[in-house]
């Protein structure tokens, strides 16, 4: 059985400081990353196979500068700066391969499913490269098992997005996770792949720690999921994010 999602996404980077007009060169740069993704999903015997196609634009064109300072003008906060030293314009593509065993350790008991899922996966592209390695968990009812983990955008835990839950019916799941990484280039860090641009010195292995819930009814889930990341960069600092996404299945 294969399953196709679809995904789209604007993600912000910017350093500690967003007051000064020259930002800090130690600190990460300024970037905005405007994309769209398709993942293929197929079960095969005891695992999962997922492949995974971004496509974007990383630099001004993503406009990450105008919609940060709207933004900021709505909550009346420290208005960003430094948008005059983002990465430049550049096109996005990133191929990526995720390898999942769902079932290779669980668990039933009183009407409710616990799962360990190892995993590995490589990415590659002008945005990420990097191999990964790691395992995720999730608890949920039995009757509506086949839930996963939210897509999101790399570098990230693995997550396919699919869940299956009948119209009308109601569930959720508790999922968690691990992944180790060894990177061999991160544009948000090294910079632009053609072009002088800001950069800093990336960190070579870095490890990510996750948990969250999932809301489904029939069609629609939401997911909000609280990520813990290692240092990404010499003199940078660990990072702890939320990221919340709503699904819908076709």
């Amino acid at each position: 059985m294969t399953s196709v999602m679809y995904s789209i996404g604007h993600n912000l980077y910017t350093p500690a400081d967003i007051t000064t007009k020259v930002p800090d060169p130690t600190d990460r740069p300024y970037a905005a990353f405007l994309y769209g993704s398709m993942q293929l999903s197929t079960i095969s015997g005891d695992h999962i196979n997922n492949l995974e196609l971004t496509a974007g634009i990383v630099g001004p064109s993503a406009l990450g500068e105008p919609i940060q300072e709207e933004v900021h003008s709505l909550v009346d906060t420290r208005d960003p700066a430094g948008w005059d030293h983002q990465l430049k314009d550049e096109p996005a593509l990133m191929l990526a391969y995720q390898r999942m065993w769902p079932e290779k350790y669980s668990l039933t008991v009183d009407g409710h499913h616990f799962r360990l899922t190892p995993n590995w996966g490589i990415t590659l592209g002008n945005i990420y490269t990097y191999a990964a390695l790691g395992t995720t968990f999730q608890f949920v009812p039995e009757k509506y098992k086949w839930q996963s983990t939210p897509l999101r955008v790399k570098p990230s835990i693995p997550g396919n997005g699919y869940f299956h839950i009948p119209e009308n019916a109601f569930s959720w799941s508790l999922f968690g996770g691990f992944e180790g990484r060894a990177v061999a280039r991160n544009i948000f860090l090294d910079g632009n792949s053609y072009q002088d641009s800001p950069s800093v010195q990336k960190k070579t292995f870095v490890s990510d720690a996750n948990a969250g819930i999932n809301f489904t009814f029939g069609r629609i889930q939401t997911s909000f999921t609280i990520n813990w990341r290692s240092k990404e960069f010499d003199g940078g600092k660990t990072a702890t994010f939320g990221a919340l996404s709503l699904g819908y299945r076709l």
